[in-house]
């Protein structure tokens, strides 16, 4: 579905980004099974029309999140989805990021220009100071993008996530607003 410039929240040369909504549910679940061999074993974004609606309604309507879709301007199509978990706010101002491409849009940069909205969305209109990514340490593009997106290396944790049935290692990723270098 074509979407036009007003509805986006932040928009670079190529990409767009826009909230999650209820009937972006085919594309997306369509795009997510087109993945899988890029997502496995790292991510399990919805697949179907229900998997999608419940994970749609958590990112609508919890206000401890904030889902995007990464969308090509040419086109609207979803390239992707980036989302902030877990927002605190008060003295943290603070959240968690997870994202993932869909497998036609990897490798064309199309997901750093929208990590970049995403992080200037999050540290100008959401007003939060800090993002965090959680990643894990095999997963070299998803690593490779925070690091192009400015965020630094901070920690290890040893079995932090649940993941693909077993208790996962991650890398800790982040970026403070005063940090900000990815465009």
């Amino acid at each position: 579905m074509p979407h036009t410039a007003s509805r986006w929240l932040a928009e670079g040369p190529r990409v767009g980004i826009r909230h999650f909504a209820y009937d972006d549910g085919p594309e997306f679940a369509a795009r997510a099974r087109q993945s899988k061999d890029l997502h496995h074993p790292w991510l399990f974004p919805p697949d179907s029309a229900d998997a999608y609606t419940a994970y749609a309604s958590r990112l609508i309507e919890d206000p401890a999140k904030a889902g995007f879709l990464v969308c090509e301007k040419d086109g609207g199509d979803i390239a992707g989805f980036i989302n902030i978990n877990n927002i605190v706010e008060g003295a943290f101002l603070s959240g968690a990021l997870g994202y993932g491409a869909f497998a036609h849009a990897a490798g064309r940069g199309l997901m750093k220009e929208g990590l970049g909205l995403v992080v200037g969305h999050a540290f100008g209109p959401m007003r939060l100071h800090r993002l965090e990514i959680n990643v894990q340490p095999g997963n070299a593009a998803s690593i490779g993008l925070a690091r192009a997106c400015g965020f630094r290396l901070e920690g290890f944790s040893p079995k932090m996530l649940f993941i693909d049935g077993a208790w996962r290692d991650h890398e800790r990723w982040a970026i403070t607003a005063e940090m900000r270098a990815c465009s």
